[in-house]
């Protein structure tokens, strides 16, 4: 499919099968929004990030805004989509020296295959009002309102740094991630944004390339902050669990479609290669990556901090699905009531299928309980690296056997909660 992104609400000339305006709201059925409200946002923070910050966060929103408009049941295979995608930058010349390295990390990360072209067209940083913002911060957390990601924003702030947090706003966990960013670092250290894509047709549900838009999100604020001005280097912290991170797939049937790459390590080297091929002195980081959920969970700097909100953080993958209320039974619900499980406190997390005993299609017989059943039955019986087979490769992370204990120690955890409610 071919997806043009402009700020630019004029239809394009050429055929396409998706226009989308970037930054803007197009007043027309036939054409998509991508960010529409992030200019007034950041306005209102008093932020400006650098040039080529904002040009990749232009780019991110075209590539989330395809991933969303793109349905895979088009595709021969019912997956594999190929997607022409075009994007107005400011820096057309060195965005397009970039094409090959973001398309080969758009491929790791969403299992299409991507052609990226760049026009000119694109926007500037918004202008800065009477006064910007003082930053004290000296580091950029992402907060989602997941467990993983309060217990980074608790061990960032535990261990004497001052983040600035930055959220993607989502339904159902905008109240959470302001009371969670107030009560670890106080006010007025915390962006929250929301890309609001808006397809003109219907929207594909997989959402692989979303990773792309938050981590944008990030940068664009690491370079607004002072201490990047005076020419310091920025972490960036994005903390997940290093079983969730490499995410192999629990069954070999639910290999590509239900495996996510998000924050996986291989895609975070192609990341960090392109911000330093861009200048953008941004260090990302996954302070959890050789960590199981129960693991970080333990190791908790504040542990009084993490009791008090962890069974208020939101893991479902389908909490907007169930009523904003946890399924219990997706695999991000699993791992999270392992973990919970493994930490060894009482889960007071509502969920809508919590007797996962019962042995019917809603609980028991459900794919994804059903499937990590097999998988810690087959690390049983025939071993981790069975179970693992081909999905840990030594061309992409080197030595693998600290991931294998790894992910041998998160089996162990969905074997102990399985094993304790009696679904195995």
């Amino acid at each position: 499919m071919k997806v043009f992104c402009s700020p630019s609400s004029i239809a394009v000339t050429d055929p396409v099968d998706l226009q989308y305006v970037l930054f803007g709201r197009p007043g027309v059925p036939t054409l998509g929004a991508a960010g529409p409200t992030l200019v007034r946002d950041i306005e209102k923070f008093a932020i400006q990030p650098s040039l080529r910050a904002w040009d990749f966060l232009g780019i991110a929103l075209g590539i989330v805004a395809a991933d969303d408009g793109c349905l895979r049941d088009k595709s021969p295979d019912g997956w594999t989509r190929e997607i022409d995608l075009s994007v107005s930058v400011q820096d057309t010349k060195f965005w397009q020296s970039q094409k090959t390295l973001l398309e080969q990390m758009l491929r790791f990360l969403t299992g299409d295959i991507w052609n990226l072209e760049f026009q000119q067209g694109g926007t500037s940083p918004p202008p800065l009002g009477k006064k910007k913002r003082a930053s004290s911060e000296d580091c950029i957390c992402l907060l989602s309102g997941g467990a993983d990601s309060l217990t980074g924003a608790i061990d960032v702030v535990a261990g004497g740094l001052h983040p600035l947090f930055v959220s993607q706003i989502s339904d159902g966990d905008k109240d959470h991630q302001k009371v969670f960013a107030t009560a670890i670092a106080g006010t007025d250290h915390h962006l929250q944004l929301n890309h609001n894509i808006k397809s003109p047709g219907l929207a594909e549900r997989s959402q692989r390339a979303r990773s792309v838009l938050f981590i944008a999100y990030g940068i664009m604020a690491a370079t607004s902050l002072d201490r990047y001005a005076a020419g310091e280097s920025i972490k960036l912290f994005i903390p997940e669990n290093g079983f969730i991170s490499l995410n192999i797939p629990l069954t070999p049937l639910r290999r590509g479609s239900l495996s996510t790459r998000t924050t996986h390590p291989f895609y975070f080297r192609f990341f960090q290669q392109l911000l330093n091929n861009a200048d953008l002195r941004v260090v990302l980081e996954n302070p959890y990556g050789l960590k199981t959920k129960g693991e970080l969970f333990r190791a908790c700097k504040d542990q009084a901090l993490l009791k008090k909100f962890v069974c208020q953080s939101t893991s479902c993958g389908r909490f907007a699905r169930t009523g904003f209320m946890h399924c219990g039974r997706c695999v991000p619900c699993l791992v999270r009531r392992s973990a919970i499980h493994a930490y060894g406190i009482v889960d007071s997390t509502t969920y809508k299928y919590k007797n996962l005993s019962i042995n019917d299609n809603s609980h028991l017989n459900f794919d994804d309980v059903r499937s990590a059943c097999f998988a810690v039955q087959q690390v049983k019986q025939r071993g981790i690296q069975t179970w693992i087979g081909g999905s840990l490769s030594t061309t992409q992370l080197g030595d693998v056997k600290e991931y294998e204990a790894l992910l041998s120690r998160g089996i162990n955890e969905l074997s102990g909660f399985l094993s304790s409610i009696g679904a195995l």
